[in-house]
Formats: structure tokens, sequence, C-alpha cells
């Protein structure tokens, strides 16, 4: 009775001290710092009951609740007052919820089959992205702003939502024909409770319909700044990793924006960016999600570009009849230029694609960190007293290779490659993270499992923690604890100059979602469980 009552009166004050997060690293400047307090420093995931999809109440330790949100989920939760919003993915759908964040409860739900796109582009090119999205589901993290939702979907499509869902009853859609990854076992997803509501749609933008050719999977996550929402189209080229020797086939959209700018309101296309460096370079896909800062008294854009650069847009300022081109300020190639070292007569693409472990005749069968070649950018670009924080790396089934960490002057202009560069640290493997930045130290993760905390204004190193296993997420900084999830453990880390493991916690599947803290309250993620974790 005690514990009922207690969980009572922390429900009735839920939204007390609590501040929403409502986009991917919960700000437009992408710092992954959390204004959260109290937060337990371990618990005890407890035991699920899959028939019911939820933690069965008094199993686990410091948990509020746990409900199984998707059979996977990459997407970080979007949380606004006492809902949260999470993607993911079922059999032959992708998924879009909205929970109550006091409960876990699913208040509206959206879902879609899979799009069906061409198995052939660009001639006889294999084209993969309609056999790898089945296999992801939607990977975006959403956007909320005033009442809306904004996510690019599984299908190559930027959908606005209201916030409040749709008024009648959810109903699943007829599933794609999709076949499960090798080794997979799907458990069909628990019955959908009878008052679950539909969503409401309020607008689309189609992709694939504007000429933009995603790879692998559509991502990035949207960027709001007053009426204007800036996307990543994911533009990009396949690299086929069953090749003997390597793969240099160009990107079969050289010329789509990689950078758009949509009205808020009616989903309207305003801007696209005017680099027309990016598209004939891009490595792979392009899937970071752009930042925003204000330098010298005008913001910028800050984005991570597939072409391994980073580069600063003007922000728009104002709507015109006819699409805009956002002026590109400055830009920074990001791969040092031992990276970009060529190897007899072969181009970048194909010295790009010789990175890759799984190629037969691959540069990079050691698989370690020391492996020295080209990478893009997918972490976030992070803003933060006029400099610019933004790492390199690659899709982690590429295998382990060296990274590189920059730390960029924002107010230069033009090529900064050198201009710009306060300092650079190679030290770190490939990365697919966005740093969290406070009290003077950066913390970022790798795909290698470390985690490295330097000084933000010099790049020297204070301590680097190694986990021992693979990681494709970022670490959350809240509550003076570093939050750190693997494909095997949560890591829970001392922020500070003294590196400090509080506890080391295994959910009982891979982690690919990069934690939240609002409040008093941890969710974290695992492949298809969401927890609320409190003390």
């Amino acid at each position: 009775m005690k514990k009922i009552m207690m969980l009572a009166v922390m429900v009735a004050g839920w939204g007390a001290a609590a501040k929403d997060w409502p986009e991917y690293a919960g700000s437009p400047c992408k710092n992954l710092v959390a204004e959260a307090s109290n937060l337990p420093d371990s618990f005890g995931p407890g035991e699920k009951d899959s028939m019911k999809g939820e933690i069965i109440a008094g199993t686990g330790s410091n948990v509020l609740w746990g409900v199984r949100t998707s059979s996977l989920t990459y997407p970080s939760p979007t949380i606004v007052g006492d809902k949260i919003f999470t993607g993911g993915k079922e059999a032959g759908l992708g998924i879009f919820k909205c929970l109550d964040a006091r409960n876990g409860k699913v208040l509206w739900q959206y879902a879609e089959p899979f799009r069906k796109f061409p198995d052939r582009i660009d001639g006889d090119w294999k084209y993969m992205l309609g056999h790898i999205t089945p296999n992801l589901g939607i990977c975006a993290t959403a956007t909320f702003s005033d009442g809306r939702l904004f996510v690019v979907n599984h299908r190559a499509e930027v959908v606005c939502f209201d916030a409040a869902g749709g008024a009648e009853p959810f109903v699943a859609p007829q599933p794609s024909e999709t076949k499960p990854k090798k080794g997979e076992k799907p458990q069909p997803p628990p019955a959908t409770p009878a008052d679950v509501r539909g969503p409401k749609i309020l607008w689309k933008f189609d992709l694939w319909e504007h000429g933009i050719r995603p790879s692998d999977a559509c991502d990035g996550s949207p960027l709001v700044d007053g009426d204007f929402v800036y996307v990543n189209t994911s533009n990009g080229t396949d690299r086929d990793a069953q090749v003997a020797f390597y793969d240099d086939r160009k990107t079969p959209a050289p010329d789509a924006p990689n950078l758009i700018v949509l009205d808020k309101k009616t989903g309207r296309l305003l801007a696209t960016d005017d680099e027309k460096r990016i598209g004939p370079n891009i490595m792979h896909g392009e899937w970071s999600t752009p930042s925003l800062g204000v330098v010298n008294g005008k913001k910028l854009v800050f984005y991570g570009a597939g072409d391994g650069c980073c580069y600063a847009f003007e922000a728009l300022t104002a709507a015109s009849d006819k699409p805009a081109k956002l002026k590109t300020v400055w830009w920074c190639d990001c791969n040092p230029p031992e990276y970009r070292v060529a190897v007899s007569n072969l181009n970048w693409a194909a010295l790009y694609s010789l990175g890759d472990k799984r190629l037969k005749r691959s540069f990079n069968k050691t698989n370690d960190s020391q492996y020295v070649g080209t990478s893009e950018i997918i972490g976030c670009p992070v803003f933060l007293n006029n400099r610019v924080y933004v790492a390199i790396g690659r899709d982690p089934e590429h295998g382990h290779g060296r990274g590189a960490l920059w730390c960029l002057d924002a107010t230069k202009t033009g090529d900064i490659t050198q201009s710009g560069k306060i300092w650079c640290y190679q030290g770190l493997d490939r990365t697919l993270a966005t740093p969290a930045i406070r009290d003077g130290l950066l913390y970022i993760g790798d795909v290698a499992g470390r985690v490295h905390c330097l000084e933000a204004d010099t790049g020297k190193v204070v301590w680097v923690h190694e986990t021992g296993t693979d990681a494709w997420s970022s670490t959350l900084l809240a509550d003076g604890k570093l939050f750190f999830p693997t494909l095997k453990h949560l890591w829970v880390l001392a922020a500070g100059r003294e590196a400090k493991v509080l506890s080391q916690i295994t959910l009982g599947a891979p982690m690919y979602a990069t934690p939240v803290a609002v409040g008093e309250t941890l969710y974290i993620n695992s492949r298809n469980y969401l927890w609320a974790v409190r003390k």
C-alpha cells in the first residue's frame, strides 16, 4: 500500500520540474546535455511479460514503467508535457506512436506499409533502399513544434502530424510482404487496445517525387526554426559490400538537394542548399541532423554532409513564391589529409569502398581503430560559444577505423579547413555520436565502444573509458552522469575529470537509440522496449 501511495504522489506531481525534450538532442544547438536532476545511478530492468508487452510491476528497481514499443527501435524518444513520441517497425510496417509519459500507455498510433522502391537504378546498379528499409522502420527522431510533429518516415516522406492525434480508432493497414533478417525471430506484437486512436496527418512531402534518392535509410531528424522546417534528405549512393574488390559507382542523383526547407504549416518547399560540391562526392549516405546557432548576429544552419565536410548555411529569413537557395557561408573538410591519401590509381570512391571490412579484398580486414581512410559525417554538429564540434564516422557494419573530431571557429567564412581549425582529435574510432559539452569538458563515444573525455577548449585528452563492445549511439550528459548505450550494456559513468564507472546495466537486447532525461526521469530504449527510470 505504501508503494502505491508513493507512486500516486509521484505521478500527480509529474510535470512540476520537467523540461521538454522536443527534438533530437533536446535543442537546436544539439549539445547532448539534459537539465535533469535526481537521476538514479543504476536500475534493475525487471521481468518482461511478452504477452502484454510490458515490464511486470514490482520486478524492477528504480523503474516507473517499461513497455514494448516495436520490434526494432532506432530513434530517441521525443517528450513534450506528458506525452512521448517514438518510431520503429513491426513486420511489414513502419510505425510511430504517442505514449502517455506517466504509464507508457499508447494514446495514438500511425502505421504504413513499406514502399516499393526500384531494385535497379541508374543503368544496372542495384538499389537497396527497398530491401533495407523493412529491416529498419522509422529511424528518424521526431521534432515537436506548436502542437505539430515532424518526422521523416520509412517511405522517404516528411510527415507532419497533429500531436493530439486523430479522433478515429487505430486500424492497422495491410503490411508489406517482408522477409526477416537472417537469424531474426520476430515476435508478434501485443494486440492494439481498442481505445488507441489513429493519427491525424496534416501534410506530407515526398522526397522521392522531388528527385531525391536516399541510401539505406531515410534518416536525419527535422530542425524547426520559427515557421521553417529544415530536413536532411538522406540522398546518397549504395556501396555493395558483397563485391570482391571495390564499388565506385556514382551518386544516382548528384544534383538533388542535400538540405531542404519546408513551410511548417503547409509542407511547401521553400528552399534548398546551394552546395554543388556535395552531390558528386557523397561517399555513401547523408544521415546527419542539422543544428542551428547565431554567429555575429546572424542565424546559421550547420550541416554534416556525406562528402565528409561540415557546412554552414545562412538560415532562411523569409518565404518567397519560388524555392530559394541557402547561401553557403563556410565549409570544412573533416577528413584529415592523410585519410584521403591515394593508393595506386584508385579514385576516392574506390578507396572509401575498400575501408569496408566486409569486402573480400578489403584494405580493412584487421578491423581495428588504426585503419586510416575516409568517412562521412553522421553525428550532429554541435554549436556552442561560436564553435562547432563535429566528428566523422561510417555505418558500423563497415567496421572500425580511425575517426576525427573537430573544433571549428564558426565565425570564419569560405574554405575554413585550415583557417577555422581550432583543434582536431584523431584518437577516436569512427563515430555516429553527437558530442555532449559542459563545464569545459567534452564527451563523445565511438563505434568501438570507447567514451572520450576531452578539454573542450584545447582538445586535450582527460580520460578514455573502454567498454569492450561496439556502440551505435551517443552519450547523454545529465545530472552529473554520462549514459552510454552499447550493443550489450548501458554504461553509467560519472562526469568530470576522473573516469569513474557508476553502473553497468543489461537490458536483454542491443541499444541503438540515445537516452533522454526529462525532470527526474531517464528514458532508455533497448531494441524493442522503452523504460521510464526514476528513483
